[in-house]
């Protein structure tokens, strides 16, 4: 590698993947993070991003649909690769599903490498081991300079897949990203696609290594691509928070190795500490004990919380997974309001003054225990105050939940009891058995 030692690369990469290793936020200052509504502001800027490309490009999706905005991204990926920007796509195999084949025949010859992360060409693939863990992240990092991440698939605002178009933009965030945050997000982008595109085709670069001239030479040179790179500016992990130079960030992930429940835990270590107010939106609700005891203990001691849920129904049972919920909370002073103004899904929060979150993850069992998703969390007061702004539009859109659904007693315990088996056996098949 270049001639540097090999001790030496080994420290460098330890060193630059030292976020990795803790099970909470580790946050960095000197970022640049700003807030973006939907897919009509990101769409604009990742292209922008994309076409001012010199090196490389690495984008993930869970949803990348072929309408006007995923055109425009697919545009801009394939010119970048025509000027002989290196670009890396990868999306889930069950999340775009209905493109996968479209979009290899439309990237590939341009010179985009494109992988898919656990294909589903057949009901038999479900059969599969870990079939139902998807990648559930959309990210995307320009030269390892500037990153988005949130909770925006590739697919028009107005476009829902299983409700047809509609006219008004579904409610979604994401963040535009500079500074020391962007490389454990390139990290993470990385690691999906190697793992993605050797799913498929690691033979045959094994049988390259062998055939060519010079093995060894061929291995280091394959070694680089698929490592995780060392950041241009290392996370600072050992100076406390009061120190750090805003903007302070952390990202942070969901996977099955060393991050299982990182997220789970931000969330739950912001709500322990709130002293005056909580807003969460979320369109799939169903958190585990652990998390309904924080807000219920966060109502208990005096701060607002709020949460702002589906009011537009897209999965049945998701809606029904949230409202056996609400006497509970309800009753402990949790308010809930469900938004009516188009379909909500937003994966944001707030806690106080300088504590917020973006990111893919849904606050249920899919998201916190099986998928594999990514956050981004900031400890800044100008940026909280800019989303709080926007919650508060998005508070306005909806209704205010004042009593619950009436209910005969025997019959709301039964659906809580179908919620919870139902949530048991899908984890259990997931091989997310752990008390939840």
């Amino acid at each position: 590698m270049s001639g540097q030692p090999a001790s030496s690369v080994r420290r460098d990469l330890a060193a630059s993947l030292d976020w990795y290793r803790h099970p909470r936020p580790v946050f960095s200052g000197g970022n640049e993070v700003v807030l973006l509504r939907g897919g009509d502001a990101l769409f604009p800027e990742m292209v922008q991003a994309i076409g001012r490309a010199l090196r490389e490009v690495w984008l993930a999706t869970y949803i990348f649909e072929l309408d006007a905005a995923g055109q425009a991204v697919m545009g801009a990926l394939r010119a970048a690769a025509a000027r002989g920007v290196r670009v890396r796509v990868v999306v889930d195999g069950f999340g775009s599903q209905a493109t996968v084949a479209a979009l290899q025949e439309a990237m590939t010859p341009q010179g985009v490498a494109f992988a898919v992360f656990r294909p589903v060409s057949s009901w038999w693939s479900w059969l599969q081991p870990g079939q139902l863990r998807r990648l559930h992240q959309k990210l995307c990092v320009v030269d390892g300079d500037v990153a988005f991440v949130g909770g925006i698939n590739v697919i028009d605002d107005r476009h829902d897949l299983h409700h047809g178009w509609s006219d008004a933009p579904r409610l979604d965030y994401a963040v535009r990203l500079r500074g020391p945050a962007v490389a454990p997000v390139e990290h993470t982008v990385r690691a999906m696609w190697t793992r993605s595109w050797f799913g498929h085709d690691w033979r045959d670069e094994v049988r390259d290594i062998v055939r060519h001239q010079r093995p060894i030479t061929r291995m280091r040179r394959l070694l680089r691509r698929v490592r995780l790179a060392p950041p241009r500016a290392l996370v600072d992990t050992g100076l406390p928070m009061a120190v750090l130079i805003p903007v302070r960030a952390a990202f942070v992930v969901r996977d099955n190795v060393r991050q299982r429940r990182t997220i789970e835990r931000a969330y739950i270590d912001a709500l322990q500490s709130a002293r005056e107010e909580i807003d969460i939106v979320c369109p799939y609700f169903y958190p585990g004990r652990a998390f309904r005891r924080a807000l219920r203990n966060a109502a208990q001691r005096g701060v607002r919380v709020r949460l702002l849920l589906q009011g537009r129904v897209d999965y049945r049972f998701a809606a029904l997974a949230a409202s056996v919920l609400y006497d509970e909370l309800l009753a402990r002073g949790v308010r809930i309001f469900e938004y009516q103004a188009a379909f909500l899904h937003a994966k944001v929060a707030r806690v106080d003054r300088d504590w917020a979150t973006i990111g893919s993850s849904n606050i249920d069992p899919l998201s916190l225990l099986v998928n594999l998703e990514a956050n981004v969390v900031v400890r800044d007061r100008g940026f909280v105050a800019t989303l709080a702004r926007e919650l508060e539009r998005d508070f306005e859109g909806a209704q205010e939940v004042l009593a619950p659904r009436p209910l005969a007693g025997w019959r709301k315990w039964l659906r809580r009891g179908f919620v919870a088996w139902v949530a048991s056996v899908y984890l259990r098949v997931a091989g997310a058995a752990v008390r939840y």
